[in-house]
Order: C-alpha cells, then structure tokens, then sequence
C-alpha cells in the first residue's frame, strides 16, 4: 500500500512538471523604466535592480529551482503580486502623484527592513541589504520624491 501511494506521489510530482507559468522575461529596460525616468549612482541602480527588480520589474532572473513544480508556480505568482504593488519598469507611467507615494513607500519598506522580503533574501545573499544601503536607497528614493512637483504630494 505504501509502495502505491510513493509510487502515485512520484507519477504526481512528474506530470506537474509539464504545467508550466508564463516567465516574466521582458526585453531590456524601455523609456518608463525607473532609471530611464531618473538618474542614479551606479551603486544605487545595482542594489535596486539586485534586491528589487525580480519581482518589481518586468525583466525577473529565474533561480535554477523556478523549473521545478510547484515552486515554479509559487515564484510565478509571487511575481504577479510584486508587479501588482510596483512595477519599476512601468514606473514613468504613473501619475506624478502615484509616483510620489509609490516613492514614499518604498523608502519606508526598505528603512524599516520590509524589503525585500525575508523570504527573498534567504536564498538571495546579495539581496540582504546593509544599514548604509538601506540608507543609500532611502535617501535616493527620497531624493527623487523631492525632484517630483509638489501638488502631487496633494
């Protein structure tokens, strides 16, 4: 009976590794992505697209275990919900208002350690941001907050 069941289990984890999600592989950075937008120091630009862009950007670097189902699946939807919060290469394409608060809020993620996700950087070592970075990224996205009009803080 057990035999059965492992051996039900095995044809299981087999056939799902045939169901797979959509990547979320978009072509090099366009006109709306964040960088495009605003200038950066080299230093801040890497951090960002190291510890944000996989899940807030259209351009995600899959990890060898995304092939393997339902992981696969997991980081698909995970994906999904980061792009659905922040999309840094569609940022150009929000109001300026929106932009101020999507700004606000990602100082405010990554100052308090909100960002990137704990769960991220288990398995992301380059993504576990020091103190002096996550001051460097606060205070950029802060300064790129105050280069936005002023109404749109409204």
């Amino acid at each position: 009976m057990v035999k059965k069941i492992l051996l039900g289990l095995l044809v299981l984890f087999i056939a799902i590794q045939f169901i797979r999600q959509s990547k979320n592989l978009g072509a090099s950075p366009g006109p709306a992505d964040l960088f495009a937008q605003h200038q950066a120091p080299a230093e801040v630009k890497q951090l960002v697209q190291t510890a944000c862009y996989d899940c807030h950007s259209n351009a995600t670097r899959y990890p060898w275990y995304a092939e393997i189902q339902p992981v696969g699946w997991f980081l698909a939807d995970h994906i999904k919900e980061g792009k659905r919060h922040l999309n840094f290469s569609e940022f150009g394409l929000l109001t300026t208002k929106r932009a101020t608060r999507k700004l606000e809020q990602c100082a405010e993620e990554v100052s308090e350690g909100g960002m990137p996700l704990a769960s991220y950087r288990l398995v992301h070592a380059d993504a576990r941001l020091t103190d002096a970075q996550r001051k460097l990224l606060v205070d950029w996205f802060d300064s790129v907050r105050a280069t936005l009009p002023a109404e749109a803080a409204k």
